[in-house]
């Protein structure tokens, strides 16, 4: 039988004039492209473009997710790799970059296509896990005591059935080196039902400790629903984590970023990261650039307690840690 939520997955807006006539925007008004949005699909569920101001095409949640003819643009610098995933691959589907952890792509599906994502061009056809693919790389991190800690990630791994995602949890909790099992998804945000009681039991059932790492970038992305399904998470004895990545024209100014980070505290998660973008091909025009990154850093360390002031990072391919950004190159 199928869910709620993947009924609400499965009625997001994909046609960029059914999402700009239900926020009542006449595509007039915003240089968007319907090439652009069939390079990469354009994906809404409704329960996010709900929270999108009606009428207001500078609204920070739509910019995320609306197909601007910007993508179409060369940008130098700019490419499908920005973050060196292609060399970090040790066998289809898993990753490693990091000492004592590794990436398992657990699927190409996502709840919503975030226009800045740095695996927009990521060649997830090449890295399917089939269930040999899988059974390799279980062998792999059990045959490496090094590797304490396991991450979902894609895609979206909540996008997978409970059955699905429970048969992966069970592999990786057989193997007794691992202590940690850290998912990053964006669904807690964007699609809030999904966040049901069988899931629930699945991350409460784990020996893993069960780290969530979410992605909000604007505090409006969490509302009544959002804090509710994190909440729950919270109680399932999940530790939640905010990153965020550094937006031109979302929330690239103080007051938000200040009140994302309160938001997010409310709402029992710690703000973790804030990444400059990383440079995918299509994504220039969300750049901030560094000095004004630094200058929002200076005064978010002015009006939070350091404990709400996230880390500003970059990915540079090839470095054993998430490069932090201090001061200007």
């Amino acid at each position: 039988m199928t869910e709620t939520w993947q009924t609400e997955l499965a009625a997001s807006f994909t046609d960029l004039h059914e999402l700009l006539d239900f926020l009542r925007i006449d595509p007039a008004r915003l240089p968007v492209s319907t090439e652009a949005a069939s390079r990469f699909r354009l994906k809404v569920p409704r329960a996010y473009a709900a929270r999108m101001t009606p009428g207001d095409p500078d609204d920070p949640l739509l910019r995320q997710v609306l197909p601007l003819s910007d993508e179409l643009r060369d940008a130098p610098g700019y490419q499908a790799d920005p973050v060196g995933d292609l060399d970090a691959i040790i066998q289809p589907g898993l990753l490693q970059k990091y000492q004592g952890r590794v990436l398992m792509i657990t699927t190409g599906a996502c709840a919503v296509h975030c226009r800045y994502c740095f695996r927009r061009h990521f060649p997830y056809p090449d890295q399917q896990v089939s269930r040999r693919r899988e059974q390799e790389s279980l062998r792999h991190i059990a045959a490496d005591s090094r590797l304490t800690e396991v991450i979902f990630s894609g895609g979206d791994p909540w996008v997978l059935t409970d059955e699905h995602l429970a048969s992966r949890i069970r592999a990786v909790a057989d193997i007794p080196h691992v202590s940690r099992l850290r998912i990053h998804t964006r669904i807690p945000l964007v699609l809030p039902a999904r966040i049901t009681d069988s899931l629930l039991a699945i991350l409460t059932e784990t020996r893993l400790r069960v780290v969530v790492v979410i992605h909000a970038n604007h505090p409006r992305e969490l509302d009544d629903a959002t804090a509710t399904a994190l909440e729950r998470l919270r109680t399932a004895g999940c530790h939640l984590l905010n990153q965020s990545v550094l937006l031109k024209g979302i929330n690239d100014c103080p007051d938000t970023l200040t009140r994302l980070s309160e938001s997010l505290f409310a709402a029992g998660v710690m703000p973790y990261y804030l990444h400059l973008l990383d440079k995918a091909s299509g994504t220039a025009h969300f750049d901030v650039g560094l000095d004004p990154a630094l200058a929002l850093m200076d005064e978010l360390r002015r009006r939070l307690p350091g404990y709400l002031v996230p880390r500003l990072v970059r990915e540079d391919p090839g470095q054993p840690f998430k490069t932090p950004v201090l001061t200007a190159d």
